[in-house]
């Protein structure tokens, strides 16, 4: 079975009684073993994957439509992971999808933006390997499964002032989706992050509308296109399903097609290894062995508390992660074993979130729109709120000092706002629920030094943060951080709002103030892989038959982030690359 491998030395002491799991043969024994699991013990497969998320099936898929016979497990008991909980934008330059949409995207445009976002620090093969692959990734999947991609028109690439940057957008979404397609399968899809409203069928292009549907005539007119969608779907007596929900019911619909068994309830224990090469899984169900390779796209480690004390820097830990909660690293943790260098493990996903009861909340058009402002503990604005949220909170931890506390940080809006955006799933002039101010999520108060009190932070610092950010609102130019001067900025905005659609007053109590931590949509860092998805050691070598995509692998983004989807898009590309690899 496995091999025993020796703690690292040099690890702090959470890292070594994390690996002092390790029993006699390399196991690694966690509470997923537990679970139920099918009864395939020493089963053989052309290829094993590791993970039924969207590296993880695009892999299966890609291998299964070449003849290899293949085999997805899966540790929770559905399938999907964090893929079925998002809203599914997908990263990938020139792809049918936007070329036939008019995008006026080329692959020397899409190689010159890549570059300048993700710096030296990723391969120039990496990088040239994703933008390849990419496009033909996303005709096959619409050749072989059901799912068909809409263009989000208008989501302009996180940096459209860079060479290359498309101000009007590269990021794709799945199309609606019959979920009866899935029969059984369908009860076994993961839930969303946030469930779609009854009735209603909701793109993740409309939610921008959604927010300001009460305000802008557009924003009421897409939500009535959303429940007359839902409306038709119903008089059919179809299930509709769209974003994750769709992109994961989608894939494994075309892994159904395929003839490809999900084992669900199947954690991976160990990486089995046989003269040098991997050669299979070691299951709680027993090994399952692979011919050809073994692709790991189990996800990141955003809910394993050990591995991000070890790893990542404070204050860290995983209440904050929108991440799915099985994703503890058990495959970066097996690949480590097998002799897999590591990299990109300080970072993540990022995103500001607020801490709700229950699930944090991952904040998007609410620090975008006009009438919010973000002040960290000493009462003063340290960024452009409207800017990529990986930025953010790359500045919230870059800058968190004793002297200068950013973490947490405070969204503060007043009524006005609150009168015009929904925020989350609460509607314009409703009460937030009771629970979001027992949990300290929330503050309210009718005057500005009252909120400062209530948040700790210095009245007269935060009335001056006011007042001069209310100056910034009457002129339509924030001259401290440039809030609006991207398109990017503006695609959360009001346009409605004059003379600077991200820009409006705080003047109408009560004020709220919005904790907000440094949260995540999971890890970014994990095994370190080649132009091919081939795992590599430390010295560069090929890890014989192991193959990683998707968080279980270092980002092809590095420390950035592209465009809505940059999570997706890759993972999906390089699940495929390592599928076409294998021999």
């Amino acid at each position: 079975m496995g091999r025993a491998v020796p703690a690292p030395e040099g690890l702090t002491a959470e890292g070594r009684s994390r690996r002092s799991l390790l029993l006699a043969g390399g196991i690694l024994v966690t509470g997923a073993a537990l679970g139920q699991a099918p009864a395939y013990a020493d089963a053989e497969y052309d290829v094993v994957v590791v993970g039924a998320g969207a590296a993880g099936m695009t892999a299966a898929l890609t291998a299964a439509k070449r003849g290899l016979r293949t085999v997805v497990l899966e540790k929770a008991p559905t399938y999907g992971g964090s893929a079925a909980r998002s809203g599914a934008g997908i990263w990938i330059p020139c792809n049918e999808v936007i070329l036939a949409a008019g995008v006026p995207d080329t692959p020397a445009k899409a190689a010159a933006y890549l570059a300048r976002v993700v710096g030296a620090e990723v391969p120039a093969e990496r990088q040239r390997a994703f933008l390849e692959a990419g496009p033909a990734m996303i005709s096959f999947v619409m050749r072989n499964s059901p799912l068909r991609f809409r263009f989000m028109q208008g989501y302009s690439d996180y940096y459209p002032e860079f060479p290359g940057g498309m101000p009007d957008g590269r990021s794709i979404e799945p199309g609606q989706l019959d979920g009866r397609i899935l029969g059984e399968e369908l009860a076994r899809l993961n839930a969303p992050y946030i469930p779609t409203p009854a009735g209603m069928v909701v793109f993740s292009a409309d939610y921008k509308w959604l927010t300001l549907s009460v305000v802008n005539p557009k924003g009421t007119e897409v939500a009535a296109a959303c429940l007359l969608r839902g409306t038709e779907a119903a008089l059919r007596g179809e299930k509709p399903l769209t974003m994750g929900q769709a992109l994961a019911g989608g894939l494994r619909a075309g892994l159904l097609a395929a003839g490809v068994p999900v084992w669900l309830n199947t954690p991976l224990l160990d990486l089995h290894v046989e003269a040098g090469r991997v050669a299979g899984v070691v299951t709680s169900a027993g090994l399952v062995r692979a011919r050809r390779g073994v692709i790991v796209g189990s996800g990141g480690f955003e809910r394993s508390a050990a591995m991000r004390a070890e790893f990542q820097r404070q204050p860290i830990g995983t209440a904050w992660t929108v991440g799915a909660k099985e994703n503890t690293g058990d495959g970066i943790e097996a690949g480590e074993r097998a002799g897999a260098a590591l990299e990109l493990m300080d970072d993540a996903w990022w995103g500001p979130v607020i801490p709700l009861p229950g699930e944090p909340y991952f904040c998007l058009a609410e620090r975008t729109l006009p009438g919010g402002l973000m002040v960290n503990g000493n009462g003063v604005r340290f960024a452009n709120e409207g800017a990529p949220y990986s930025d953010i909170v790359h500045i919230m931890y870059e800058r968190n000092t004793p002297s200068a506390p950013h973490i947490p940080a405070w969204l503060i809006v007043d009524q006005n706002y609150r009168n015009r955006y929904l925020f989350k799933d609460v509607a314009p002039l409703l009460p937030f629920p009771d629970s979001w101010y027992a949990g300290g999520a929330v503050q309210r108060a009718w005057t500005i030094e009252q909120l400062a009190d209530k948040i700790g932070v210095p009245r007269a610092a935060l009335r001056g943060t006011v007042t001069r950010f209310n100056g910034f609102a009457q002129t339509g130019r924030d001259t401290d951080f440039h809030r609006g001067d991207s398109v990017y900025d503006r695609y959360y905005a009001d346009p409605y709002v004059k003379p600077n659609p991200c820009l409006a007053p705080l003047w109408l109590p009560p004020f709220y103030a919005f904790k907000i931590v440094p949260g995540d949509l999971g890890t970014k860092g994990g095994m370190r892989t080649d132009a091919r998805s081939r795992v590599l050691r430390a010295d560069g070598s090929v890890i014989p038959g192991l193959y990683a995509a998707g968080n279980a692998s270092g980002a092809v983004m590095g420390h950035s982030y592209a465009g809505s989807g940059s999570t997706i898009g890759p993972a999906m590309t390089f699940g495929y690359i390592a599928a076409n690899d294998i021999t």
